[in-house]
């Protein structure tokens, strides 16, 4: 068990699981070809979350909806234990994050992260740039011309 692990580490690794087509992370952690022995510390179940926001990231939170999360934590057989959280109810993906998960935290963290987190988040930075691309061709800049008034 690695134990320098830090807590951006982590949380960038849950997001990218959290946040990742379940079709295209399925495909990425069968071609890993590591399927870990684990038992389960708590087993897949669907609840729902209170999401908060905070108007313009700095603001007064507030209580902006609910959404369903599901959730389920793993032990390794070293006694690593694993997180899966994802939105929604996919059992199998939650299943799949906390497997990810604990394995990140052993020496398997190299060949975990190859196959499955550098390209997801290589897929992730695609997504965004063409997402801002987009949102760049469609921007309007305002300006004020003087008049000559004085």
């Amino acid at each position: 068990m690695n134990t320098t692990i830090s807590a951006a580490d982590r949380k960038g690794w849950m997001s990218l699981l959290a946040t990742a087509d379940e079709a295209r992370l399925t495909k990425l952690w069968q071609g890993c070809g590591i399927d870990p022995v684990y038992e389960w510390l708590r087993p897949p179940e669907a609840g729902s979350v209170m999401v908060r926001g905070r108007m313009g990231g700095t603001g007064a939170p507030f209580n902006l909806g609910e959404m369903t999360v599901t959730r389920c934590a793993v032990s390794l057989e070293d006694g690593t234990v694993g997180q899966g959280y994802v939105q929604g109810r996919s059992k199998a993906k939650a299943a799949m994050a906390a497997k990810i998960d604990a394995l990140m935290q052993t020496d398997a963290a190299a060949g975990v992260r190859k196959a499955v987190l550098e390209p997801l988040a290589v897929e992730r930075q695609t997504k965004k740039n063409a997402r801002a691309a987009k949102a760049a061709a469609t921007k309007v800049e305002f300006f004020t011309m003087v008049r000559g008034e004085d």
